[in-house]
């Protein structure tokens, strides 16, 4: 809930710590912040425009298909690997450590880490107002916020001990910013084999197989690679899945739904989908 990360937030209009009032965020200046009936704050600018975000339909087939356990290897390694590197972190006087996840969707991800970190509390940005609904309801120590990921986060300086960032924009200065000295940023993208024979046949966005070295490049300067390992599986989908699968994600924008459900006619069912994907760890640099 926001009571728990408000401590971590900043004004975007001003840059000023805020403070919790009965239906608002407030910062020193005077700017306020409505939080909506459904516990989330919205801290996107005036001028900003949520054209990227992603829509209600979007949202709903996210939380259907990782409800549903597809991805549970992916969410169960992410939420160790995170627990892990709080548990090494110092930290003192009961002070409760803080896990930003820089494009939270529905808070899938961020309540895996929360589980195994009892002493955490989690801050949700995401720039859809649909995700921030869920994701501030996924777990009691989740503060939701609607932002964008390309601006100045609305996150105090060095103030998290680490960063998910998973399928999501990376803004490196920004990520290095907010982490505190020695933080961690974890990544998760797919690799080239992620969905295999869907990609061709159901006419999705492809991944580039330099992705992973595309990345490095752009996090150089503000982060040093300090671990890297795949995850594989593979699960057999129903042709419902994967049409929610598709529904979830970029390529939603870019298939018809008529033209998905012709294309998913003349697969198997079910249809074994290799999942394949990359989790990298970096440390912030001094």
């Amino acid at each position: 809930m926001l009571a728990d990360v408000v401590e971590h937030l900043t004004c975007p209009i001003c840059g000023e710590g805020l403070a919790l009032e009965t239906r608002a965020l407030r910062c020193p200046a005077g700017h306020a912040f409505d939080i909506a009936r459904q516990g989330y704050a919205n801290l996107l600018p005036g001028d900003a425009r949520a054209g990227t975000a992603d829509t209600a339909e979007m949202v709903r087939a996210r939380e259907s298909f990782l409800g549903a356990g597809h991805f549970d290897l992916l969410t169960r390694t992410l939420g160790e690997r995170v627990a892990e590197g709080l548990a090494r972190t110092g930290g003192g006087g009961g002070e409760a450590k803080a896990v930003l996840d820089a494009g939270a969707g529905t808070g899938h991800y961020l309540r895996a880490v929360l589980d195994r970190s009892p002493a955490a509390v989690g801050v949700a940005l995401d720039i859809s107002k649909h995700a921030a609904r869920r994701a501030g309801r996924a777990h009691p120590r989740i503060g939701a916020i609607v932002a964008d990921l390309w601006r100045p986060l609305p996150v105090r300086d060095a103030t998290v001990d680490a960063i998910v960032n998973v399928f999501a924009p990376r803004n490196a200065p920004e990520f290095h910013r907010v982490l505190k000295a020695g933080g961690v940023l974890y990544t998760v993208t797919p690799s080239a084999r992620h969905l295999g024979p869907l990609v061709g046949t159901l006419g999705l966005l492809t991944v580039d197989e330099q992705k992973s070295e595309r990345m490095d490049a752009a996090l150089a300067g503000h982060f040093v690679l300090e671990s890297r390992e795949g995850v594989e599986t593979e699960v057999p989908l129903s042709r419902d899945d994967a049409a929610t699968l598709v529904g979830m994600g970029p390529s939603a924008h870019h298939v018809t739904q008529e033209d998905l459900h012709k294309r998913l006619a003349d697969l198997p069912a079910p249809i074994p989908v290799p999942l394949s994907f990359v989790i990298s760890v970096f440390r912030g640099l001094p």
